[in-house]
């Protein structure tokens, strides 16, 4: 035993899990969130209580709740995942009935003046309830198909309700993170080989009905998917946003051109440049040295969150923390994937960089259970 075992081992409860937090996973998260409020306080045309200030205050309280939510121990996260799952589908029906409008989409629940968004704490309630069910389940029938289907109900249940408010982009992402855990989990490639030829044999078919008389889609989407192609096939209407990213991104250089010097942010031609398009406001305004720098601390976050997992020897805390490492990482790859046309723009945020209260809260809560894991590991 070293001696900085000896000694945490010989503290007080309270001094051994602040000394047990995993310091360097906060300090990038804070880092990466700086250089958040640098662009919101950018497209705030200089002044920092239109979006930067506001952001500041919901990071500060969500590094709180992260800190207080790693303090809990791992067992207590366990034992609720259930009920954390049967909530977040609660309230996801619930906006279906009651939810408010916004932008086209029926996203949003509201308590008072709180707004809230299900589908942000679906992500997270997602992963804790496969990570309970697969601490629960046996090794050996991880792979059998029936103990397969429950995983995947359990996925399909929140899509199919997210994909209704319409919000494609959070739908693709608790598909995809889910997939991801069951992937950790152990669970047979060959289900995954079938699920890929299934997906691509049902591309392959849509696009060959075209202009047949078993058209799979309606006109309007199959001109989405030729804007998605090619933008400059309607650079006024649907492919407007994706060029004016483009354009905003090559003219960023290698250095930028300074800070609060974008034109394109700054004379309104991106669309929600402090939302899913902030990355283009960035790349513009830093160039290739500033794109490249939060994309660093991104990737330090998900080595920092797969590392504290591949060392943790209790199966819960391990797939919990891959699952919201996965999440982070989705999170930024879909987005930056959208801005710079390689995928379809779906609307996801660039986390702690975006703003946006309900997506930075929970982030930031979800990282609290990784450092639950992280402090209550076993040693």
């Amino acid at each position: 035993m070293s001696y900085l075992d000896y000694s945490l081992g010989t503290m007080p409860t309270g001094w051994r899990k602040i000394f047990a937090v995993n310091w360097p996973l906060v300090f990038l998260l804070a880092a990466a969130a700086c250089l958040g409020f640098l662009v919101l306080t950018s497209v705030g045309g200089g002044r920092m209580d239109i979006w930067a200030e506001p952001q500041m205050k919901r990071f500060a309280v969500g590094m709180v709740l992260m800190l207080a939510v790693g303090f809990v121990p791992i067992y207590v996260w366990r034992n609720v995942s259930i009920v954390a799952y049967l909530i977040a589908v609660l309230l996801l029906v619930a906006v279906d009935v009651v939810g408010k409008i916004g932008m086209g989409a029926q996203r949003w629940i509201e308590f008072g003046p709180i707004r809230l968004q299900p589908s942000e704490l679906m992500k997270v309630a997602q992963v804790m309830m496969l990570a309970a069910y697969y601490d629960w389940l046996s090794p050996h029938r991880v792979s059998r198909p029936v103990w397969v289907l429950i995983p995947v109900l359990l996925i399909l249940v929140p899509v199919g309700l997210v994909v209704k408010q319409p919000d494609l982009g959070t739908a693709i992402m608790l598909l995809l993170a889910g997939g991801a855990l069951m992937l950790v989990a152990g669970v047979s490639l060959w289900y995954f080989g079938t699920v890929l030829a299934l997906a691509v044999a049902l591309v392959w078919g849509v696009l060959e009905s075209r202009g047949t008389g078993w058209q799979i889609l309606q006109d309007y989407q199959y001109r989405r998917i030729d804007v998605f192609l090619d933008p400059g096939a309607d650079p006024l209407g649907a492919g407007y946003n994706i060029m004016q990213a483009q354009i905003a991104l090559g003219s960023g250089g290698w250095q930028g051109k300074g800070y609060m010097q974008g034109t394109q942010a700054r004379l309104n031609f991106l669309p929600e440049k402090q939302t899913d398009f902030i990355f283009t406001t960035l790349a513009e305004e830093f160039g290739f040295v500033g794109a490249g720098a939060l994309l660093t601390l991104y990737a330090l976050i998900v080595l920092f969150a797969f590392q504290s997992a591949m060392t943790n020897k209790d199966r819960y805390g391990a797939l919990l923390t891959y699952g919201v490492g996965t999440t982070f990482f989705l999170f930024f790859a879909v987005n930056m994937g959208m801005v710079t046309g390689l995928m379809p723009v779906v609307g996801v945020p660039l986390p702690l960089v975006s703003y946006g209260g309900t997506a930075m809260m929970i982030l930031l809560l979800a990282f609290g259970l990784v450092q639950s894991a992280h402090i209550h590991r076993p040693r």
